[in-house]
């Protein structure tokens, strides 16, 4: 066998190769003025996705013919409340958007009040472009508020101005009580100012605050529910993230288990894109949010003006509550009572039967004496299907002598089916009862964790 010999000619192109590539190293490597640069780019990316510093630099930003209203004595940052018996607005000045959200009446599981939005959780803003060229957000902006009262109802107007009689207009109209709050997003003057070629873009996002004591479940039933062409319901997947687009959005709800914010439109939106970011994943005490929602819609312009009629619903996924606003919005759709005859069965038999025990007996035993009454409502079924189990029992030993007599099959059958006929038995009555009460425990499957009456009470001795 022939000695392997050292290669010296190998060695060498090895060593020149190893210097050639340290050579290319070298002279690719950047210099401390790219180092600097390509820093300095990824610092001011960085900010440019982070929410919470895009009005940071409002003040840097070029504003086009909206600088007139930054540059007024009124452009500064402050709030304006509005509030009635049942809810309480803060709105900010610098956005025009709302900066709390409180209902009055319900505390969270830690007794706290419940605020859907606090924090700087969610986001209303518009983003447009001018006929100058600027890309605008009217969180960078300024608005002049004035509070008046009309009819009862207490008026909040927020206005950002581009000369004396030219401006961009929130209107907010909040009556002496309910949860429904009427927005009016309008302009007068910008035709020439607003870009009409480009869609104005309504972004209407919240992430959800946590409410309850177990987070794992209440995130189970946090989602987007969508009404859109009319009649139709998308629930977003209540798990994960996930994100969809539908014509003609009627409404928009966040639901958070037993509260939610919903954004409604008077003429409906030619479409909307949705998203649903996850964020609580685990039970823990120092979860404060599930999940991050987020819509965007485009707005057209009618004359190179804005007018849109919107409102905002924030209050309970409470039934009874939504019901009220059926005739203009067919809310209680939102609560998801299930499909087909399960939906029916919960609207017109278990929410009224709630309802009316409800106001006579605790929850525990509302629950008890609805568990008895649908067991009699279903005993006559139970019934027929106990007799069919014990007639069947008692024809176990014929139908035994019948295999054992009779080895052709069909002649078993034919055998078999004469002595249920003789004796007055179906085969199938034992499953047709089970089939008929399915429905029923679906209905209820569904009913119970959607019941907002059921919130913070305790069964009997047994503390929620």
């Amino acid at each position: 066998m022939e000695e392997k010999k050292f290669d010296v000619k190998s060695i060498i192109g090895f060593v020149l190769i190893f210097i050639l590539l340290l050579w290319v190293m070298n002279n690719n490597r950047p210099t401390q003025e790219e180092l600097a640069k390509r820093k300095a780019e990824q610092e001011q990316a960085a900010k440019a996705n982070n929410p919470q510093n895009n009005t940071a630099t409002a003040a840097t930003a070029d504003l086009g013919a909206f600088a007139y209203s930054n540059a007024q004595p009124t452009a500064k940052d402050g709030v304006t409340v509005i509030e009635n018996k049942d809810v309480k607005l803060t709105i900010n000045n610098k956005g025009g958007d709302l900066k709390e959200v409180l209902l009055k009446k319900f505390k969270t599981y830690e007794s706290m009040p419940v605020y859907l939005i606090k924090d700087k959780n969610a986001i209303f803003a518009l983003n447009f472009k001018t006929t100058q060229g600027q890309e605008l957000n009217t969180q960078q902006l300024y608005f002049e508020p004035s509070l008046s009262q009309k009819d009862g109802k207490q008026l909040l107007s927020m206005k950002v101005k581009t000369g004396e009689n030219s401006y961009l207009e929130y209107v907010y109209t909040l009556p002496a009580e309910g949860y429904m709050v009427d927005v009016a997003v309008r302009s007068q003057g910008l035709s020439g100012v607003l870009n009409s070629q480009n869609p104005i873009e309504l972004v209407w996002g919240l992430k959800a605050r946590r409410m309850e004591k177990s987070v794992t479940y209440e995130n189970r039933y946090t989602q987007s529910a969508i009404r859109y062409a009319d009649d139709k319901i998308n629930r977003m997947s209540q798990g994960g993230n996930s994100g969809t687009k539908e014509e003609q959005v009627s409404w928009v709800a966040y639901k958070q288990h037993l509260f939610t914010s919903v954004l409604i439109s008077d003429s409906a939106f030619a479409n909307g894109d949705f998203l649903s970011y996850n964020i609580a994943n685990e039970e823990s005490k120092d979860v404060k949010y599930t999940k991050n929602l987020k819509s965007t819609f485009p707005l057209k312009t009618k004359g190179g003006e804005l007018s849109e009629s919107l409102h905002f619903y924030f209050g309970p996924s409470d039934y009874n509550v939504l019901k009220q606003y059926n005739d203009k919005y067919e809310l209680t759709e939102l609560i998801p009572l299930g499909w087909g005859i399960f939906g029916w069965l919960n609207k017109w038999l278990f929410i009224p039967l709630y309802n009316f025990l409800a106001n006579y007996f605790s929850v525990g035993l509302v629950i008890i004496l609805m568990t008895i009454i649908v067991r009699l409502l279903l005993s006559p079924i139970v019934y027929k299907s106990y007799v069919s189990q014990a007639k069947m029992k008692v024809l176990r030993p014929e139908i035994e002598e019948i295999n054992k007599k009779y080895e052709e099959p069909m002649k078993r059958q034919q055998e078999t089916m004469a002595l249920y006929s003789k004796a007055g038995v179906n085969p199938m009555s034992g499953c047709i009862p089970a089939l008929l009460q399915l429905p029923v425990f679906l209905a209820l499957f569904n009913f119970f964790p959607t019941e907002f009456g059921l919130r913070q009470k305790s069964f009997l001795w047994a503390e929620d």
